[in-house]
């Protein structure tokens, strides 16, 4: 006399419905019927589902498993390929929690990389800046992103960074000017204390020009008509000053 469905369930530790699923993706072969119309399960069937629940229990998928056939006990290979992924998946886990640790240690923001996220944090950003941070940490190369993170490191802050955050849309043209006068001294020191912003996008993976279309992007989104303008006026004059010095006559 063999087991009803659910006697095998508990034996083998596992549900009803588990076994039965296990029948529907043909996991398990169709026991007899008993006269009265009841299935009638045998030790063959509680062995394979013994088995099932282990891989499973291991962290093979069902596909995995049928994949494997009936006959092999002891999937060697599969076992070495479940233990490698098992492996992969230890190691990002344990940067997850070195990243977290950064992140509550600093209470830094989550959506920048473990190594930008306390640079930022005490760079005092506005909400704009941090943002643009984040843009950039996904578009540049390691030489660009160590780069960018010394500029955030070493920058020194200047009186007109607060004037420019505040500069609203409608800002008039003496306005903004003036502004544009003022931080292109400060721009221009920050450019020459870091070299390597002029090339910030030589080794970045997709490309140069998709970097800097990305940047473009998003200071557009980024920062208003007025704050752009002043940013222009202010590079253009850094240009012309660079020009005054090489040829002075």
């Amino acid at each position: 006399m063999g087991w009803s469905t659910r006697e095998i369930a508990e034996l083998a530790g596992t549900s009803l419905r588990a076994v039965r699923h296990y029948h529907e993706v043909g996991l398990l072969a169709e026991p007899e019927r008993r006269a009265n119309g009841y299935k009638q399960y045998g030790v063959a069937h509680l062995v394979r589902v013994l088995r099932i629940k282990r891989l499973t229990d291991l962290g093979f998928s069902l596909s995995q498993i049928a994949a494997m056939g009936d006959a092999d006990d002891h999937p060697e290979q599969a076992l070495r390929t479940l233990d490698a992924e098992l492996a992969a998946t230890i190691e990002r886990l344990q940067r997850a929690r070195i990243e977290l640790g950064l992140i509550l240690s600093k209470s830094a923001p989550t959506d920048l990389p473990a190594d930008f996220a306390p640079v930022a944090a005490n760079a005092g950003l506005s909400d704009a800046d941090r943002s643009l941070v984040v843009v950039m940490t996904r578009v540049l190369g390691p030489q660009g992103l160590q780069t960018y993170g010394d500029l955030l490191r070493n920058a020194p802050g200047d009186a007109a960074d607060k004037e420019f955050e505040e500069l609203t849309a409608d800002a008039d043209d003496d306005t903004r000017q003036r502004l544009a006068e003022r931080l292109a001294p400060y721009i221009r020191d920050v450019e020459e204390a870091n070299p390597g912003l002029r090339d910030i996008h030589a080794d970045a993976p997709g490309g140069v020009r998709h970097a800097q279309r990305t940047f473009g992007k998003a200071i557009r989104d980024l920062y208003n008509p007025a704050q752009i303008d002043v940013l222009v006026r202010a590079e253009a004059l850094i240009v012309d000053s660079r020009k005054s010095e090489e040829d002075p006559g």
